[in-house]
């Protein structure tokens, strides 16, 4: 239950990315949204790992700022590979997959509970 709570909080989330975004990242639908969510988790669940380990010693050389490129990369990434969800190039990918990991941390952490203090 929790993951489907979380995989509709980050459909949220990209919607809220592309209407603060909205010249350069595109949302069609609430269904493209959690399809691009779906698409996003997975990329980052695969994909993601194996670039980290490729890149490592740009990453170390860059003091791990490369790794904001690769989230940018993958979102840029998962807007190419779906029909609803556009992402108009790398620098809107990079400043979008910045901004969806920010709001989508602060919805995920609505799911969390909160300790009750006696």
């Amino acid at each position: 239950m929790r993951l489907i709570l979380l995989w509709l909080l980050n459909a949220c989330a990209l919607l809220a990315v592309a209407y603060l975004m909205p010249a350069s990242i595109e949302v069609a639908s609430f269904a493209a949204a959690m399809a691009a969510a779906l698409v996003l988790g997975l990329v980052n669940a695969v994909l993601r790992p194996l670039l980290v380990l490729l890149t490592l010693p740009v990453t170390l050389l860059t003091l791990g700022l490369f790794l904001f490129v690769l989230n940018g990369l993958m979102f840029w990434l998962a807007g190419s590979l779906l029909e609803g969800f556009v992402v108009s190039g790398f620098w809107p990918g990079f400043f979008g997959a910045m901004l969806y990991s920010v709001i989508s941390s602060i919805l995920s952490s609505l799911l969390t509970p909160r300790e009750v203090h006696r």
